[in-house]
């Protein structure tokens, strides 16, 4: 039998080490109040925001308004073209943000690192005509660049965030949500732009990871517990429930690495967005649930004199794993940001997980304290007769 145990961790272990809002708005309705008119415009599906434009081929010249029209008084706004990349580092932004006595701030950022603080700088290419107003929550940047090297098709980057109170400069924005996604190409001839091919694959990629790791570190590890810990009362249970806890940890296990690796992929794609405290614990789940799978490979037996020092070490690491577990997940839900029904069907499953487990306590706990009754008057008769006798 435990030949056929070792078998059947080693191959669970060794399988995953083989892989290693947009607006109800509609721009082309907006009417600008300073009679200006553009021939184009794009509905960006992120951060409330709008692109108008006018394209002259001739001169690779582009006269555009920026909008975003969720703006309060303590947010800078930006637009981008990065004529290098797709992502944020190499973008030439304009930038606007309100100042405390009202004014508006407008100015050009060459954005090149993650750690930007958005300062005054030159572009790439000449602006001209920079300017920015703000009215009623609504931002608008009003620019004319001359494009290099005839460009008709960018890749566009837009931002929100908020100003320091201290300093009245940009600070960052959020990584999380739909800043993560404000990203596209844009044709600046035919008005066709694609925004949603990236900001699908990425938030693919997150639900996925964020859906492997809620059904195993969050699910099935604490299934696995329950059953280890209350099926085992039941001497018919015996030795059902040991493999199925076997079953139930190894499967969490490799669904796990599975998530743990699209963490990493996640990490490795997403330049400067780091969530260091999120990855940091599932480093340490990855490392600790690792252990508790190579430790029944080292399992003693029942009678073995290091058999209650085992079990120490795997109880404690075993409830460890699913309390950093649970942790890391309300801390990935506040990193992905989905629908609060999301959040509340985990929350749910848990709570009936902590429930089923309480009365389970309660249940198995009088089993044995009636098995504890009833062995102790046959040794009180036992005793009592020698001494009559």
């Amino acid at each position: 039998m435990d030949g056929m145990l070792k078998l059947f961790v080693s191959s669970f272990i060794l399988m995953p080490m083989l892989l290693t809002t947009s607006s109800a708005q509609s721009c082309s309705r907006y009417a600008f109040s300073s009679n200006r008119a553009f021939s184009s415009c794009n509905d960006l599906p992120y951060l409330n925001s709008f692109l108008h434009w006018n394209f002259d081929s001739s001169s690779s010249t582009v006269h555009i308004a920026y909008r975003n029209t969720a703006v309060t008084r303590s947010m800078w706004v930006a637009w981008a073209i990065n004529p290098v990349s797709t992502g944020m580092v190499g973008s030439q932004a304009l930038v606007a943000y309100r100042n405390p006595d009202g004014t508006v701030k407008a100015y050009t950022s060459s954005v090149d690192s993650y750690q930007t603080s958005l300062s005054e700088s030159n572009l790439t290419f000449s602006v001209s005509d920079l300017s920015a107003v703000y009215s009623n929550s609504e931002m608008i940047i009003y620019a004319t660049l001359e494009l290099p090297n005839n460009m008709t098709s960018v890749n566009q980057v837009w931002q929100t965030g908020p100003i320091s109170a201290s300093t009245n400069t940009p600070g960052p924005h959020a990584f999380s949500g739909s800043n993560v996604f404000s990203m596209g190409t844009l044709d600046l001839l035919s008005g066709q732009s694609d925004t949603t091919s990236l900001g699908n694959s990425k938030t693919r990629n997150r639900n996925i990871h964020g859906s492997l790791n809620a059904v195993s570190w969050g699910i099935l590890m604490p299934t696995g517990v329950i059953i280890a810990r209350y099926m085992r009362v039941f001497k018919s249970a015996d030795p059902a429930w040991f493999y199925l806890h076997i079953t139930c940890q190894s499967s969490a296990y490799i669904l796990g690495v599975f998530g743990w690796g699209t963490g990493l992929k996640l990490g490795k794609d997403s330049h400067g967005v780091q969530h260091t405290p999120h990855r940091n614990i599932g480093i340490v789940l990855f490392f600790l649930a690792t252990l508790q799978v190579f430790a029944l490979l080292l399992r003693p037996k029942k009678d073995h004199k290091y058999r209650f020092y085992w079990e120490i070490y795997h109880h404690s690491v075993g409830y460890t794993v699913i309390l950093l577990s649970i942790i890391n997940i309300y801390k990935g839900f506040g990193i992905l940001d989905p629908e609060k029904k999301w959040k509340r069907a985990y929350t749910g499953i848990l709570v009936a997980l902590v429930m089923i487990a309480v009365l389970l306590e309660a249940f198995t706990w009088h089993i044995v304290v009636k098995r504890k009754r009833s062995a102790r008057p046959g040794m009180m008769d036992g005793a009592n007769g020698v001494n009559m006798g």
